[in-house]
């Protein structure tokens, strides 16, 4: 059989929806359509019995209460709630701290968008935010976060997986310094936060072992639909709880107000129970893939690094950069390749991620730099079929570069800016 094209390398940005999990909504769009909210008859009933079904199901694949589990519209959502929910319950400003501030909360430069930005929003209304710097393998330790806390921290924010790496944070570890750190201070009004958008679903998750407080997700990412996801709210040890950034209803424990998206609700849930299932052979399979991609990238290309740490990576996640290869011009000869480029293109400019400058990779690697993201239903022949075409490719490029034949001949171009290629 002939193979499809294109190619789809980019599950880290969504996945599929599963089959399985598309039976099992469709039913709540046309026979069980009803409001959760109504309890005065069976077509709500029959909704809030599908909602209370998958928070179990999803409760099931964090290890913590289905009492725990707030839905949302996804990740971005969750982490808005989170972060700023928890920092204006939370806000404190003891003696010593800096005049007017209103708490202080740790991040990571690297961290997505959806974290960074409601942190930045944060900093604006008066708390104190502390980006940490990655180091060059990209991995946040518990040592980095403990030696950020301060007397008047409220909030600790890390990823558990770095969404263009792949790379795999200290985050039990960080969690229990956290447990300990309230023990020995006393305070209960710090609390951790992980947005584990690319972990939940793909690596075996355990909130209460892992001393997590709260948690976000979202359904897409684990072949469930988009506009879904979920948000831990720990109930004990300590109680956390959260200023709501959405009123008007009281939904969610008063978290998160609005009508359910029940037949989302119910495909969430459905992706969390087969990923309970299927997620340690998928994980085998697809670190099986990624060595073999990156193994022979790397040596049938020179100037080829694969970005992050050796081995504390997710199975699925490739980050590599090609040296001497303009990233625009490396996509379009691989367009049968469905991937990411380690560039953010604008109508105005084209910049280089922000996550590999904040690992300190340079602006000319950082250009060239590719994510490739397998799942489920990625086979072997897409796998060589992808390794040959950016080999061909990235030659084929390097053929046309000067600054490429200088190397070869063995001249130093360390000093040559990017603007110049």
């Amino acid at each position: 059989m002939a193979l499809k094209l294109p190619v789809y390398m980019d599950h880290a940005a969504t996945t599929p929806c599963d089959p399985r999990v598309v039976e099992a909504m469709l039913p709540y769009f046309t026979e069980k359509f009803g409001n959760s909210g109504s309890r005065n008859h069976k077509f709500g009933w029959e909704a809030e019995d599908g909602a209370e079904a998958a928070r179990e199901q999803v409760a099931a694949l964090l290890g913590c209460s289905p009492k725990e589990v707030i839905f949302t519209s996804g990740a971005t959502e969750g982490n808005n709630l989170a972060i700023k929910g928890a920092a204006e319950m939370y806000e404190r400003a003891p003696a010593g701290s800096a005049a007017g501030t209103r708490g202080h909360v740790i991040t990571v430069m690297h961290e997505h968008k959806a974290v960074l930005d409601p942190c930045k929003r944060l900093q604006k209304e008066g708390f104190d935010v502390t980006f940490l710097q990655p180091p060059e393998d990209g991995v946040i330790t518990a040592k980095m976060v403990k030696d950020a806390i301060r007397p008047d921290t409220v909030l600790v924010s890390v990823m558990w997986a770095n969404n263009e790496l792949g790379t795999i944070n200290e985050v039990p570890e960080i969690g229990r310094m956290i447990r300990e750190y309230r023990k020995a201070s006393g305070r209960d009004d710090i609390v951790f936060h992980t947005d584990a958008t690319q972990w939940v679903g793909k690596m075996s998750t355990n909130v209460e072992k892992d001393a997590v407080d709260l948690l976000t997700f979202s359904g897409h990412k684990l072949y469930g639909p988009k506009g879904v996801g979920a948000l831990y709210v720990r109930r004990k040890n300590p109680r956390v709880r959260l200023v709501a950034q959405l009123e008007g209803g009281g939904q969610e424990r008063g978290f998160r107000s609005g009508t359910l998206n029940i037949s989302g609700i119910v495909g969430l849930g459905k992706a969390c129970e087969i990923a309970m299932k299927e997620m340690d052979a998928d994980a085998a399979r697809l670190l099986a893939f990624r060595k073999k991609m990156e193994s022979e990238l790397t040596s049938r290309l020179e100037v080829c690094k694969v970005n992050g740490h050796a081995d504390r990576r997710l199975p699925h996640i490739a980050n590599i950069s090609f040296g001497f290869v303009e990233g625009e011009g490396l996509m379009m000869a691989i367009k049968e390749i469905a991937c990411s480029s380690g560039s953010a293109c604008t109508s105005a400019s084209l910049e280089p991620s922000y996550v590999l400058k904040a690992l300190g990779v340079g602006d000319e690697l950082a250009h060239s730099s590719l994510r490739l993201s397998m799942g489920r239903w990625t086979t072997q022949e897409q796998v060589d079929y992808t390794i040959g075409k950016i080999v061909e490719a990235v030659n084929k490029l390097r053929m046309l570069s000067p600054l490429w034949d200088m190397h070869k001949e063995g001249i130093d171009i360390s000093q040559i800016e990017w603007a110049q290629h």
